[in-house]
């Protein structure tokens, strides 16, 4: 199994797992990208608080009644969920956008050409990364050093 897919099958699973309690945008949390994930957590929160203030009396609202609410408070909630899932288990398997910069030959994170270390992963470097044909894993620190 690549790592792709492996990473869209544990972005697919955070967002089911996150999605059965009711959080949305679990599995983008989990691919750092905290404002999509940001933005189906509160898409939701946003049509769940409207479809609940639509189809049900303010006034006798409880925490109680919010179990039984009618399916057309639920149904579109569970499928906002879903798709949230979903779109996590896409961003993951269509892969990291490709650069023409430098990345790092450990993590493939985007480099500063100006540093001497990966800021995604931490290893360090012995020299600066200068370019793709010249940068490779030979030129990181070993760790027992």
């Amino acid at each position: 199994m690549t790592d792709t897919r492996r990473r869209a099958l544990i972005a697919a699973l955070v967002g089911v797992l996150g999605a059965s309690v009711g959080v949305a945008g679990a599995g983008h949390v989990y691919l750092r990208e905290w404002r999509r994930g940001f933005a189906w957590f509160t898409f939701v929160l946003g049509v769940g608080l409207v479809l609940v203030s639509v189809s049900v009396d303010p006034t006798t609202l409880t925490m109680a009644s919010l179990t039984d609410l009618p399916s057309e408070v639920t149904a579109p909630i569970f499928v906002l969920l879903f798709l949230s899932a979903f779109d996590a288990y896409y961003l993951a398997a269509r892969g990291h956008p490709r650069s023409d910069g430098l990345q790092c030959p450990v993590c493939r994170g985007e480099l500063d050409p100006e540093v001497t270390f990966c800021p995604w992963c931490a290893t360090e470097f012995e020299t600066p990364p200068r370019g793709p044909e010249t940068f490779d894993a030979e030129s990181v620190r070993s760790e027992t050093e």
